[in-house]
């Protein structure tokens, strides 16, 4: 038998060392991924590192990575909150961003702007956002503007309180995912939609918090578009941040819809009723003293 033929067949002593070696590398490769992966996509979302002024500026004009400006606006919040006047370098840039096709950027940007009430241009955006299309940006405008002494959200700060409707938003055949008493967040996925020029459903989504109160329409059954669908119950916290406004500039005309929240109520605390209460005196105080 040939000498060279035999020596292939047989096993290589220093190869079987080796391939343990490189299984346990590539053991302890993949135990490393398993964890760096969770780390890269938390350090991703978190708005928690600190960014200089230079990455400030960056991150509030990045029209690519709406992320990075959400990010520099919980920063620039956070040193508002501290009283550093440094970040007033950074206003403009705010303002700007309060016409932003970001959905996310115009909401968070009326939280921040509500933080300094002796810039004007920042009243000026917010008078604007209190009419946006999104019920989270036109309520945080709403909330911001008390801040400024101006009650022209009260109107949102009604909306925050009332039964919220979402509508379909394309005709077709509706399919639930979610049933009356689930709670939803934004952007929770409650039901999609099929349309019969269209092979991919059409989804709704929840625009804000709240909880399912009612379905409106049946599964299976053909609707159309603007069909009212569910109905939702106010989230608590935002009902909180609506009667502590109303505290401060409500007027007998909100009291309908702020003293149901006098009594208990399915899913709500015990605060919810007694910031109810003192917002009802706090409007008939201010009705007594006129």
């Amino acid at each position: 038998m040939d000498e060279t033929l035999q020596a292939d067949h047989l096993p290589n002593p220093q190869v079987q060392r080796k391939r343990p070696r490189w299984s346990m590398i590539l053991i302890l490769l993949a135990a490393w991924l398993v964890t760096l992966m969770p780390f890269l996509f938390w350090k991703a979302t978190w708005f928690g590192t600190r960014l200089s002024d230079a990455q400030l500026a960056n991150y509030l004009s990045d029209n690519k990575n709406p992320r990075h400006a959400q990010h520099a606006l919980v920063q620039v919040s956070d040193r508002m909150s501290r009283g550093d006047r440094g970040v007033v370098q950074f206003y403009p840039q705010m303002v700007a961003l309060a016409d932003s096709p970001v959905v996310e950027l115009r909401m968070t940007a009326a939280w921040v702007m509500g933080q300094d009430n002796n810039y004007e241009p920042f009243h000026r955006a917010l008078l604007n956002l209190v009419n946006d299309q999104d019920p989270l940006v036109r309520w945080n405008a709403a909330l911001a503007l008390v801040r400024f002494k101006d009650d022209t959200g009260r109107p949102a700060l009604h909306e925050i309180l009332r039964p919220f409707t979402i509508y379909a938003p394309a005709a077709g055949i509706f399919k639930e995912r979610l049933k009356p008493g689930d709670t939803v967040n934004r952007g929770t996925l409650m039901a999609r939609i099929t349309a019969a020029t269209s092979d991919e459903p059409v989804e709704i989504r929840s625009p804000i918090s709240g909880r399912i109160t009612s379905q409106l329409v049946s599964s299976g059954r053909s609707l159309a578009a603007g069909t009212p669908v569910f109905i939702l119950s106010p989230d608590e916290k935002q009902v909180w941040e609506a009667l502590r406004a109303l505290y401060l500039i409500g007027v007998p005309s909100d009291l309908p819809d702020v003293q149901p929240f006098t009594h208990p109520m399915v899913y709500m605390s015990d605060r919810i009723q007694q910031q109810a209460q003192l917002t009802v005196e706090a409007i008939q105080r201010r009705q007594t003293a006129n």
